[in-house]
């Protein structure tokens, strides 16, 4: 039973909700005006029922914005940036009228659209629309685990809500639908949705490109549906009410609103969706709803509100302070493990023992993932995760646990279903939640549906495992749809995401090792693993950290080049390497990179150790486009085109895939040297 949903609205009268109205509809359009640019609309028509969801529901504290048991809000309408920091700012978070001054400009921390780690109070990076409705259905998720993992009889300390503002454009986008079908079908209670129905968009009136039956789609989905007038206070209420006692179903509120309501010329159209009202027209409104002209004014009146706000929100964090005293008196070893993964640490000696593989042993990466994957589980009370349909061939189940659903809430294994973006962004969700850690796995070809939420999880510094198998044409005869070529590159494009291509089994140990040591902050790991067995190799590191290392040279060293090589084709590069030492008496070094991005991060001296300036030719081998190879290669052996349908070996041999194929190359580059 959740004692917050049962808990009554906080009686919050007219006047004070008339007051956050019209300063937060003040606020944004000084601001937008300031700027020059922005989307004063959204923040005016949704003024009134996002007051009354803060003054009334919400359960924060300003001076802890971190604190676990809070409500999470989520704006997935970031364009509307400005009705959250006029929020925060309101609620007595740490935001001052200077920061709400400065926005939009550099190093500022109210910035076009809300960002993650830059704005106290702020829980997610949204913008690019639906992400945010993802991310939210993420924290729903980390909150009924983590509730049903922890909470016991009597002692009750995982209990919140996770409340948003969706807007249309939210709502077209097919990450949103995804999300939404993933609560439906999970019966995710405590989300609840406020969707501001203003039928504009950027283009005009939504009718343009968006007609369909908004509340009949999310109750087919098996989402709480109540449809209100936005600007009746008492609808409003008791919709927020009715959704938190519906705890069997997602809630989405249909407010109908009306875009930049208040203006006298602009509400109701396009005009003022993205961009300032113009200095007569932000006079004229004000002067419409009875507000002084003065820019960025607050009144006094509000000051004691915050005030206020921040000493609820302080006594309910210290309820929840009381709570969890009592509960590690009572449950001691539960509380210290709970307290361990809120801070994001891991269990000692998790990674002790790992599976060892002996050189010579033939197993696909995924295979081996998928036994490392088990112990690391089984060590790590809340690590979760799963793929988009594809467990098995992604080798990311957790044994000997329950699937995820509304009757095993503590189930580790998530069935993400054929919704590969959502999957992203869900994964997004349980990261910024707390408590969790969070995996999500396809075939590398299928990272390109990711890619948004992909880039936003770099962007936020989440650490999230992303593991993909299938990692390149050798999986054969699924032929070039499914056949990944620019994927690696195109990963490797994203500022902040490791992408850890491990040669064998023993650097697939080391891979989920570096994947699951990166913290909030660090970013997220790609691990991108083989369909094809590949062999165990002597000498290859179960420490991938640096990046890459020397895999094998001839004895008494180097003289004639480097191959560098990442995944199944540092064994081709190795055979190649042991080729033209004993047919062609040419010493070359053999280079393993599973990590292009840690290496990049190693001092200067260990790069030049590795990757002598001194030791040419180098040519890289991998088996997608060679873009990109040219920083650390002289050339490279690659694929510059889609592939085929065959078997693996014939594959191999038609694209110079070969050790024989892979030495001529190498000799070719080592002659053009010298004739230059």
């Amino acid at each position: 039973m959740s004692a917050r949903a049962h808990r009554p609205a906080r009686p919050t009268d007219p006047h004070t909700l008339d007051l956050l109205e019209k300063t937060i509809k003040g606020l944004a359009m000084d601001a937008v005006e300031a700027a020059g640019c922005g989307h004063p609309g959204m923040p005016m028509g949704m003024a009134r029922p996002a007051s009354n969801l803060w003054a009334r529901f919400l359960v924060v504290d300003p001076q802890d914005p971190s604190w676990p048991d809070r409500d999470r809000f989520v704006l997935s309408a970031g364009h509307g940036s400005m009705l959250l920091y006029a929020l925060l700012h309101l609620h007595g978070f740490d935001l001052s009228l200077d920061d709400i001054r400065a926005f939009r400009q550099w190093g500022s921390r109210t910035p076009g659209h809300p960002e993650f780690g830059e704005t106290p109070g702020v829980e997610v990076t949204t913008g690019p629309l639906g992400t945010g409705f993802a991310a939210g259905v993420g924290m729903a998720l980390a909150e009924r685990f983590l509730a049903a993992r922890y909470n016991r009889p009597g002692h009750v300390v995982v209990d919140h809500f996770t409340y948003g503002i969706v807007s249309d454009g939210d709502l077209m986008e097919g990450v949103a639908a995804e999300a939404a079908s993933f609560a439906g079908h999970q019966g995710l209670g405590k989300l609840v949705y406020l969707y501001d129905d203003n039928r504009i968009s950027i283009d005009g009136p939504t009718s343009l490109a968006f007609s369909e039956d908004v509340p009949a789609r999310f109750r087919a989905y098996g989402w709480h549906v109540e449809v209100v007038d936005g600007y009746d206070d008492a609808a409003v209420t008791a919709a927020i009410e009715a959704a938190r006692r519906h705890l069997e179903q997602p809630s989405l509120i249909v407010c109908r609103t009306e875009i930049g309501h208040g203006s006298p010329h602009k509400a109701g159209t396009a005009a003022v969706h993205g961009a300032k009202l113009g200095e007569d027209e932000v006079r004229a409104t004000k002067e419409a709803m009875g507000w002084p002209l003065d820019p960025f004014y607050v009144p006094e009146e509000l000051g004691a509100y915050a005030a206020a706000a921040r000493a609820e929100g302080e006594a309910a964090h210290g309820r929840w302070r009381e709570a969890m005293a009592a509960y590690r008196a009572e449950h001691p070893e539960l509380a210290a493990e709970f307290e361990a993964v809120l801070a994001g640490d891991l269990p000692d000696g998790i990674f002790d023992d790992l599976p060892t593989f002996a050189p010579g042993e033939k197993i696909a990466t995924r295979k081996a993932g998928k036994k490392v994957l088990s112990v690391l589980g089984a060590r790590h009370p809340t690590l979760l995760g799963g793929s988009a349909d594809l467990t098995d061939s992604n080798g990311v189940g957790l044994p000997d646990e329950p699937a995820a659903s509304p009757q095993s809430p503590a189930g580790r294994n998530v069935h993400f279903g054929v919704r590969e973006h959502a999957m992203a962004g869900i994964c997004n969700g349980l990261a910024l939640h707390g408590g969790v850690r969070p995996y999500d796995a396809t075939f590398l070809v299928f990272s390109d549906f990711m890619r948004g939420c992909l880039r936003l999880s770099a962007l936020m510094g989440l650490p999230v495992i992303h593991v993909f198998s299938h990692d390149s044409f050798l999986l054969g005869e699924d032929g070039p749809t499914h056949q990944p070529v620019e994927h690696l590159w195109s990963l490797r494009a994203i500022p902040g995401l490791d992408v850890v291509r491990p040669a064998d089994a023993n650097e697939t140990v080391g891979a989920f090792a570096h994947a699951l040591g990166r913290r909030l902050g660090d970013g997220p790991t790609a691990v991108c693993l083989t369909r094809q067995g590949v062999p165990v190799l002597e000498g290859s590191s179960r420490d991938v950290s640096r990046g890459a290392y020397v895999l094998w040279e001839p004895e008494g060293g180097a003289t004639c080049g480097v191959l560098v090589a990442t995944g199944s084709e540092v064994a081709l590069a190795l055979e190649a390497a042991r080729l033209l030492l004993r047919e062609h008496g040419r010493r070359v070094r053999v280079v393993s990179a599973p990590c292009l991005e840690a290496f990049d991060r190693q001092d200067e001296a260990y790069r030049r150790s590795v990757l002598p300036d001194d030791l040419r030719p180098r040519l890289a081998v991998e088996a997608g486009v060679t873009l990109g190879w040219a920083r650390y290669a002289d050339a490279a052996v690659g694929l510059d085109r889609f592939g085929a349908s065959a078997p693996a070996g014939v594959l191999a041999e038609k694209f110079g895939f070969t050790a024989a194929a892979v030495a001529a190359r190498f000799l070719e580059l080592s002659a053009a040297a010298q004739g230059a």
